[in-house]
C-alpha cells in the first residue's frame, strides 16, 4: 500500500521566480517556524529513543546513523561532531551514508536504492547486538535505510528512525520510531530544507542529552572537549576558571599541568 508521501507535497507558494528576495526569505522563514511545534509533538517518542540509546552506549555499545541524500549528510556531521564536542573516542558515534564518502559532497546515482549495501556497511563495522542504529530518511521510504534497518531488527540489534511522514515502512520496522511530519517544503519536495532543519533538531538533541547523561557535561560545561587549537585552549581556561572559581591565570597553569579540563576539575576537587 502506497503511503502520502507530505514530504512531496505541492509548496503552499508558486511562481517563485517572481519574488523579490524579501519575499523569499520572509516566506522561508515563515515556514521554517512551524518546525519546532512539529518537533515539539514527537518529544515524548525522541525521549524514549535516547533512553534505550543511552542504556546501549553505557554498556560499552556504538551509536550508528543509517541515511542517503542530505539525511545521510546530516548524520555523518553529527557523529563527527561528538569526538570534538564530547571527547568521546572515533568509533562511539558514527554516520554511514548510502553511496560512501564520496557522497558527502556529491550524488552517487542510485546508492540510495541498494536493498542490501546497508547492512553490508554496518558489516565491514562489525555491527552487534551491543549497538544502536538510527535509520534517517525524509520520506521514511528510502530502500537503502529501510532494508538496513529491517536486517538489523532479524539480527536482534536495537533500531530507531527519524523521518518526515506519517506511517512509513521505516517508521514500521523500527522499535523507536520518530516521524516529526513537518508539512509540504517552500520548494516542493526539497527535503533538505524543513525536513532537514527538524531532523538536525532531533539529531542535535539524541546526541546531546545521550552525552549529558553519559557524564559528559558537568553543570553547563563540555569537561571532555578536545583542545587541539588555541581558540579551544582558551575555552577549557576559561571553563576552569568558571568551574573552580580560580583566575585565568591559576586556571591556565593548571589546565598544562593536567592537559585536560576533567582531569584539573577531578584533582582539584580532591584536594
Amino acid at each position: 500500500m502506497s503511503i502520502q508521501k507530505i514530504t512531496e507535497q505541492d509548496s503552499i507558494y508558486d511562481n517563485l521566480e517572481n519574488f523579490s528576495t524579501s519575499e523569499l526569505i520572509n516566506s522561508i522563514h515563515n515556514e521554517d517556524k512551524k518546525i519546532c511545534s512539529s518537533v515539539q509533538k514527537v518529544l515524548p517518542l525522541i525521549s524514549k529513543l535516547i533512553n534505550a540509546l543511552v542504556s546501549k552506549l553505557s554498556s560499552g555499545g556504538r551509536l550508528f546513523y543509517l541515511g542517503a541524500g542530505t539525511s545521510g549528510r546530516l548524520g555523518v556531521l553529527d557523529a563527527t561532531e561528538c569526538p570534538p564536542t564530547f571527547g568521546t573516542p572515533d568509533w562511539k558515534v558514527n554516520g554511514i551514508i548510502a553511496g560512501g564518502i564520496d557522497a558527502l559532497h556529491q550524488s552517487v546515482e542510485h546508492a540510495e536504492d541498494s536493498l542490501t549495501q546497508a547492512w553490508n556497511d554496518l558489516c565491514t563495522k562489525k555491527i552487534n547486538k551491543k549497538d544502536f542504529v538510527i535509520g534517517i530518511a525524509a520520506s521514511g521510504t528510502t530502500p537503502y535505510v529501510v532494508e538496513g534497518i529491517k536486517l538489523c531488527n532479524k539480527y536482534g540489534i536495537l533500531t530507531g528512525c527519524i523521518c518526515c511522514n506519517h506511517n512509513t515502512p521505516l517508521a514500521k520496522s523500527s522499535k523507536f520510531p520518530v516521524e516529526v511530519v513537518v508539512g509540504p517544503e517552500f520548494i516542493t519536495g526539497s527535503t533538505r530544507m524543513k525536513a532537514g532543519t527538524a531532523q538536525k533538531m532531533i539529531l542535535n538533541m539524541i546526541t546531546t542529552s545521550a552525552m549529558v547523561k553519559l557524564g559528559h557535561i558537568k553543570g553547563n560545561k563540555m569537561i571532555d572537549m578536545q583542545t587541539n587549537n588555541n581558540k579551544l585552549k582558551d575555552r577549557a581556561i576559561r571553563i576552569i576558571g568558571r568551574t573552580l572559581s580560580l583566575s585565568e591565570q591559576r586556571s591556565s597553569e593548571l589546565f598544562k599541568q593536567y592537559g585536560s579540563i576533567r582531569k584539573v576539575i577531578e584533582n582539584h576537587q580532591v584536594k
